[in-house]
């Protein structure tokens, strides 16, 4: 069994920042991709950022130059720092992870709960 915890959400106002993190924990053996998503209210899960086990960086258009992921490998943790955040931002933000299991060898999908970032004009 695998957990991801998210942290760091809140209420920002624009152009602010915020850090949200999320640690993996359980049966790991490695993790793949790691990344985050948000879901807004009325709308689809969309991808904001992901990154490989070697570093590789992905992101959505709305994430880039304002966005950063980054990973822990040791801390088996991801990190998504967000700068001068917009109210369009505002989303339950996910976090994801492929995973490797410890004793069974297979590759599973992980989600966390969610953390909600809320970003008032």
């Amino acid at each position: 069994q695998v957990q991801l915890v998210e942290s760091g959400g809140g209420l920002v106002q624009a152009g602010g920042s915020l850090r949200l993190s999320c640690a993996a924990s359980g049966s790991i053996f490695s993790i793949n991709a790691m990344g985050w998503y948000r879901q807004a209210p009325g709308k689809q899960r969309e991808l904001v950022a992901d990154i490989t086990s070697g570093g590789s960086t992905n992101y959505a258009d709305s994430a880039k130059g304002r966005f950063t992921i980054s990973r822990d490998n040791a801390k088996n943790t991801v990190y998504l720092q967000m700068n001068s955040l917009k109210p369009e931002d505002t989303a339950v933000y996910y976090c994801n992870g492929l995973v490797r299991d410890f004793i069974s060898g297979r590759v599973r999908n992980y989600w966390g709960q969610g953390t909600q970032v809320t970003v008032s004009s």
